[in-house]
């Protein structure tokens, strides 16, 4: 039975962690295993624009010995109705994992319902675990390895409501971490993904805390982390989230709050002045570009961890 990753809490504390220690092995060395050698062929679908997702998904089934099928979704019989499902059975019968970057969570719980081959969430509306897998593997990296991570404080400043407040939730407490969220009050994560996050941190001892009080969020935090305030598909938004957000900016003050050595990330694209300042996007405690590299050597773990175990 094949084993898919659409959210963060698809793999628990014990598989998470095996899923980092091979990405800090693949990034010490690139070509450590290829579990696709053949070339074995990787559907990689994307209806979003995308950059890093795009580069470090190629890149990275390339360099496991396979071949990357890169579709546009809205070029193929997707974009003109096939159901997920049927797609999901031609997909499966020709290559070895399905990556898809979509819209609601909702299609890739399909297409993964009725593929025999693992499917990777690539970004969804509700999930971006992909890029939490890499966040917490950069906080590793810098922090002298995976033991270092149950019990640190993530705080996350930003846009509670979306994808990567309700990832950063989910994968951060399955890490062992404390995850604060600090949002306004009207952009609060998802109630269901608060209740499930908590249930899972009474097994990791990690904890959960939402709060629209940034001071809050900030105390003494070992890792802090933002998004752009501005999600794909709310664009139209924007003119009314800057004021509630404005307190929320990660600069030199909240940086203050925070542990002496916290690290910043972002997972990209930024926008300098709003979420983030360029003093600290670009200062000494960034790992961004780490981050951002991170993604290839996380997702490639990932995908052999899943080939191996499906």
């Amino acid at each position: 039975m094949a084993r898919h990753f659409l959210r963060d809490d698809d793999l628990d504390h014990h598989e998470q962690r095996e899923v980092l220690e091979l990405g800090l092995a693949f990034r010490d060395d690139r070509f450590l295993r290829t579990p696709l050698a053949g070339p074995r062929a990787v559907a990689l679908l994307f209806d979003k624009p995308s950059t890093r997702t795009r580069v470090s998904f190629a890149v990275g089934v390339a360099e496991l010995g396979g071949y990357p099928m890169l579709i546009d979704g809205a070029s193929s019989q997707l974009g003109r109705g096939e159901p997920v499902e049927d797609t999901a059975r031609v997909l499966d019968r020709q290559c070895a994992a399905i990556v898809w970057r979509t819209f609601a969570q909702e299609r890739v719980e399909q297409m993964a319902s009725a593929s025999a081959v693992p499917v990777v969430n690539a970004l969804t509306d509700e999930f971006h675990p992909c890029q939490v897998l890499a966040d917490l593997m950069t906080v590793a990296q810098l922090r002298g390895g995976v033991d270092a991570l149950p019990g640190m404080t993530l705080s996350y400043l930003g846009d509670g409501a979306n994808n990567m407040a309700n990832s950063y939730v989910l994968g951060g407490v399955t890490a062992g971490l404390h995850v604060r969220v600090g949002t306004p009050r009207q952009y609060q994560p998802d109630p269901a993904v608060l209740a499930k996050a908590r249930e899972v941190a009474a097994e990791t001892g990690g904890s959960v805390l939402v709060t629209d009080h940034r001071d809050d969020a900030l105390a003494g935090a070992d890792v802090i982390a933002t998004d752009t305030w501005v999600s794909m598909g709310h664009e139209q938004t924007a003119g009314s989230r800057a004021e509630p957000f404005a307190p929320f900016q990660v600069n030199d003050s909240a940086l203050k709050l925070a542990a002496a050595d916290a690290v910043v990330l972002h997972c990209l694209p930024a926008y300098r002045g709003k979420e983030i300042t360029a003093e600290v996007i670009d200062g000494p405690q960034s790992a961004v570009w780490d981050e951002a590299e991170n993604r290839l050597h996380a997702q490639k773990a990932l995908l052999t961890w899943l080939l191996e175990n499906s």
